[in-house]
């Protein structure tokens, strides 16, 4: 069958089941990291403090933004 044959219903069947079953490395390198058990110290909460503030100012950088700028 040529994919171009599968009707919407058998093209999302067969992308969730390519999707299941690729190997991704990085995924299983994270899934398998330990969880982060250090306390955070103050000084990096204020750092995320105020990045949830910039944030929530719309003060952010796109992703092209930054290509230009390391282009």
């Amino acid at each position: 069958m040529v994919v171009e044959e599968l009707s919407e219903r058998e093209a999302e069947n067969a992308l969730d089941y390519i999707a299941s079953h690729r190997h991704d490395e990085l995924g299983d390198l994270l899934d398998s990291a330990p969880v982060d058990d250090e306390p955070s110290t103050p000084e990096e909460e204020a750092a995320v403090q105020v990045a949830r503030e910039e944030l929530a100012r719309g003060e952010t950088v796109s992703l092209d933004e930054i290509r230009a700028e390391f282009a």
